[in-house]
């Protein structure tokens, strides 16, 4: 049909205005804290508690009693309140530290050594010329001289464990041996054998050929500390001895030399023998690095480690890592080609495949070291003296165990969230590292830092006192402490309020909007909490809130209630509150989305009015959900003059009229007499 009229007629034309606005990228809340297990200073999505529970543990013991870190109170309460994603970044001691390297198989390397000693049985049952990994809980080699020592009379035994190669000198008669005397050189939980070393021939060990053994392929836990160490002995049934829920260990099921491939299970700390529990299933892999069946390749070898200087995390290894538990620290018996042209395994590479079984000590992992809390000063309870009684000490850690990954956050272009969650740290007690949180923040401009202001027990003017302290619209202060349930130990325990509070945001934003005040009745309702630290009264809450500390009170029949929603910001303005605070992020957010399409595109009107159609739109929208009284938008001739074009840039001017919340209510009775006129 003709597009215009010529003659008389009804002309029909389409204008399709469906199209879909583009929507803002979600993104939740973010908490820096210590965990039972899970990846180490590395930032990690979770998407449900559960999820949560998997990759970083629920309850730990200390102290003959069961306890869960403040982290973990606070992912339960985000989740449970609606939250959809969280960042997780665990932080540990400075003392905890990775554990061994497990290796899935030893394989024989040849008899180097054999003719300069015999091996002595072991007293673990390792028979002479034979090899067998060490589980009982005797790890001793027993190995005795005869003979005289020659090559000026020193000789030198070499004991070879899995990871460390550990060497003892013996002279004659020095270091306490005599020739022919019988001795028992301790070994290592993970002992792979034994050996002599040197060019002496004219001393003999006792008992049969000493032969050496490597390992094809070893992996390391990605978690790190104590939880994942083993006593280095078992139980009746294969099962471990330490063995939890919180660690794990490998099995190899399937060995097949003809293709040159093995299968490996990743299985729960805590199973045994007749009842597996398995977490993970890699089946089919090669030590062939032209395969993609490769081991490196199928479980990953990535390693990531904070640079401190530069302030990112560096990536070693080649391959991505797809398990949630290992990686591939080694393979030291490479297999390239495993076949020749007609098929069949090449012999030199056969005797490196590992065989079926547990490995060592039932394939645990273990030297795990860190406590997962410290000792407290005077004893007392765990979540009452957090943070006080021993200086800043908090969980267990020390605040500059925040510091790294508080910088590290401060990535906006890696880390996407909009609430930064602390709990365990206290501006009383660190404040160099609430400083860095608050200046990052603030330098990213997406997100509002919730910072408690004071350990427990303190008083409403030293409380106070910590917000003065402050002067930013990025972060909020929330007092008193709180009494919640532990969900993963069913304990009656205190947390600090910003424990809670990221659940309180997350409701909010389900139920409302972010612009919403996240505070009163409809919004701000703490079902988990037993009961604040103290009962506020009017007068405490005046001054609290007077000061920028946002009061949780407590009323009859109501339940305990967020009643502020101030910003630390001194001045007066409309960021001197949660919700505008918590609108210029979500709008920045958003418009910042579609503004980073533009970069590198054509500084034209065409480009100006694309943008324009994006983000009218979208804050059309703001303003019907009650974001916005007005707003104007300015992107044209008259702020991209042809000077600022020329200097490549692409300039917007927003204004906008954020809607105020009703903090204040006013309600004014007037008697009247009989007969009087009411006001028209």
């Amino acid at each position: 049909m003709a597009e215009t009229l010529v003659s008389p007629g009804v002309l029909a034309r389409e204008n399709d205005q469906s199209f879909i606005t583009q929507q803002p990228v979600q993104v939740g809340a973010a908490i820096v804290g210590p965990t039972v297990k899970g990846p180490v200073e590395q930032p990690t999505l979770v998407t449900s508690y559960s999820d949560y529970q998997n990759r970083f543990g629920t309850t730990f013991e200390s102290g003959s009693n069961v306890y869960s870190y403040f982290t973990s109170i606070a992912a339960f309460n985000y989740f449970n309140n609606g939250g959809n994603t969280m960042l997780v970044t665990r932080v540990v001691s400075g003392s905890a530290g990775t554990q061994w390297t497990f290796a899935t198989a030893s394989v024989y390397t040849g008899d180097s050594y054999s003719t300069h000693g015999t091996l002595v049985t072991t007293v673990d049952g390792l028979a002479p010329g034979s090899f067998q990994n060490v589980t009982g809980s005797v790890a001793t080699y027993t190995v005795g001289l005869t003979g005289s020592l020659g090559n000026g009379g020193v000789a030198t035994i070499t004991l070879n464990t899995e990871t460390t190669i550990d060497t003892i000198t013996v002279t004659n008669p020095g270091n306490g041996w005599s020739i022919g005397e019988i001795i028992t050189i301790p070994s290592a939980s993970l002992g792979y054998g034994i050996g002599i070393a040197g060019t002496d021939t004219t001393f003999t060990l006792q008992a049969g050929n000493i032969d050496f053994y490597q390992s094809a392929v070893t992996f390391d836990a990605i978690d790190k500390g104590a939880v994942w160490n083993n006593s280095g002995s078992m139980l009746a049934g294969g099962a471990l001895t330490s063995g939890s829920i919180d660690n794990v260990r490998l099995q190899v099921t399937t060995s097949n030399t003809a293709s040159g491939t093995f299968s490996l299970v990743v299985r729960r700390g805590d199973d045994n023998a007749t009842n597996p529990v398995v977490l993970e299933s890699w089946t089919n892999m090669s030590l062939d690095p032209t395969q993609p069946n490769f081991v490196s390749r199928v479980i990953g070898d990535t390693t990531f480690n904070y640079n401190s200087g530069e302030n990112y995390l560096e990536v070693s290894g080649s391959y991505p890592n797809a398990s949630r538990y290992i990686k591939v620290k080694t393979v030291n018996l490479l297999t390239p080609n495993y076949l020749d042209n007609a098929g069949n395994a090449k012999s030199q590479y056969t005797g490196s495949i590992p065989g079926v079984g547990s490995g060592s000590i039932g394939g645990a992992f273990c030297a795990g070291t860190g406590s997962n809390i410290s000792s407290y000063v005077g004893g007392g309870n765990y979540y009452d003296l957090a943070g006080t009684g021993v200086g800043a000490v908090t969980q267990g850690l020390v605040g500059s165990d925040y510091t790294n990954m508080l910088n590290l956050l401060s990535n906006q272009d890696d880390y996407a969230f909009n609430v930064l969650l602390t709990p365990g740290l206290f501006n009383s007690a660190h404040a160099s590292q609430t400083t860095t949180a608050i200046n990052n923040t603030q330098g990213r401009g997406d997100s509002i830092y919730v910072l408690d202001p004071i350990t427990y027990a303190a008083s409403i003017s030293a409380t106070t006192t910590q917000a003065a302290s402050r002067n930013t619209s990025y972060a909020a202060m929330y007092w008193p402490w709180l009494q919640t349930i532990d969900p993963d130990s069913g304990q009656n325990v205190w947390v600090p309020a910003s424990t809670m509070i990221g659940g309180v945001y997350a409701y909010n934003d389900s139920v409302s909007e972010p612009w919403f005040a996240p505070a009163g009745i409809n919004r701000g309702g703490l079902g988990n909490v037993i009961r604040p630290e103290r009962k506020l009264t009017q007068s405490n809450r005046d001054s609290l809130y007077e000061n920028n500390v946002n009061p949780i009170a407590s009323f009859p029949g109501t339940g305990t209630v967020v009643y502020g929603q101030k910003t630390l910001q001194r001045q007066a303005s409309a960021l001197d509150r949660v919700n505008v605070r918590r609108l210029l992020i979500s709008l920045k957010g958003y418009i910042g989305q579609v503004a980073q399409n533009l970069v590198f595109e054509q500084n034209t009107a065409a480009t100006r009015n694309n943008f324009l159609s994006a983000v009218n739109p979208y804050l059309e929208s703001v303003q019907q959900r009650q974001g916005l009284y007005a707003f104007k938008v300015v992107m044209d001739d008259s702020n991209n003059t042809p000077d600022v074009i020329d200097r490549n840039q692409l300039v917007g001017a927003f204004y906008l009229q954020p809607t105020r919340t009703a903090e204040f209510i006013i309600l004014d009775f007037n008697v009247l007499p009989t007969g009087a006129t009411f006001p028209g």
